[in-house]
């Protein structure tokens, strides 16, 4: 596909990639990207969501050049992915899920190390670092080797390696996973004042919802593959109408017996099971709420808890994917 002047003035745009792997012992080819297409415009944050084996990885992967698609195409800060890739990895930095920082080197070192790789003169190296070092509170950890570094510091360390270069476009891969709330709430700061303050465009992956809905001004849903859901997190919770109840029972087979006789009520829509708790949704919940448990009471089903909310994005997430993003755990995409 011949890409648009949108495509290439959006900084980070895919348009239509599609993506196969062999599928082993005379197996048919397992299609990880069917028609993969979004944008993303300068200082804007956008969360790229899905199950796990939806294709986030294989997304990112090609877009900062680690692979490529069968076909479609990709543009990042005006380069083509498959044609200009060095152009492109000149301007993106990429923090992955798995340290890139040497342990056996200081964190100065090791931010030094990766702005002479980037072309920089030593002088300019050092200065960064410094800067760097500054800017995530690591100075007073500047000169102690990696190793003996806490897990927030050393994802810190990460993304500022990222950055050393100063890229239009950033890469975070779960950024923030296995970090303690404090370390959580500084990158999350982090990531507001790149995109607010340096227009920086980020692609961010994460299975916390509550970090896509407070940094993403977009978001992207993909399952199987394909993208199943786009928009603001705002935009995206307003399409489901009422609000959302969640009956908790004590096994499965009763969340089965649950789902039947609530099936009954019809001020209840968008039933789904999520473990041993039945979703649905209703106009107006709080009044249907006192019916549905009387309704389960009066069949015999054991009920854990119950409540009543306004839509949130794992509402969103269940309805376009059949699954609750809580239930996600880990694992490639």
């Amino acid at each position: 596909m011949t890409a648009t002047l949108t495509d290439r003035s959006a900084v980070l745009t895919a348009r239509d990639m599609v993506k196969t792997y062999p599928g082993g012992r005379g197996r048919a080819r397992v299609r990880a990207l069917d028609g993969v297409s979004f944008t993303a415009e300068p200082g804007a944050v956008l969360g790229l969501l899905g199950p796990n084996g939806a294709g986030k990885s294989t997304t990112v992967k090609i877009l900062t050049t680690l692979s490529r698609a069968d076909s479609g195409s990709a543009y990042v800060a005006g380069h083509d992915i498959a044609t200009q890739p060095e152009e492109v990895r000149r301007r993106i930095g990429f923090v992955a899920q798995l340290p890139v920082a040497d342990p056996m080197d200081t964190g100065r070192e090791n931010l030094e190390l990766a702005a002479r790789i980037h072309g920089q003169r030593r002088r300019e190296a050092r200065a960064r670092a410094t800067e760097l070092l500054a800017r995530f509170g690591l100075e007073d950890a500047a000169d102690r080797l990696v190793r003996t570094y806490s897990g927030g510091m050393a994802r810190k360390l990460d993304v500022a390696i990222g950055l050393v270069h100063r890229p239009q476009v950033l890469f975070l891969d779960e950024p923030t996973t296995g970090l303690d709330p404090q370390a959580r709430a500084d990158m999350w700061q982090e990531v507001r004042r790149l995109a607010g303050q340096e227009q920086m465009t980020i692609l961010l992956t994460t299975h916390y919802l509550d970090e896509a809905d407070h940094l993403a001004a977009q978001l992207v849903i993909v399952d199987d593959g394909r993208v199943v859901a786009e928009g603001s997190p705002d935009a995206l919770k307003s399409e489901l109408r009422g609000d959302t109840l969640v009956i908790e029972v004590g096994s499965e087979t009763e969340v089965a017996a649950a789902r039947e006789a609530l099936g009954r009520l019809p001020e209840l829509r968008d039933h789904a099971v999520d473990g041993v708790a039945l979703r649905a949704r209703a106009d107006h919940g709080g009044r249907v709420l006192p019916v549905a448990i009387g309704i389960l009471e009066n069949a015999g089903i054991a009920i854990e808890s119950a409540t009543v909310s306004r839509p949130s994005l794992d509402d969103v997430y269940l309805k376009h994917t059949g699954r609750s993003y809580s239930a996600e755990k880990g694992g490639q995409s």
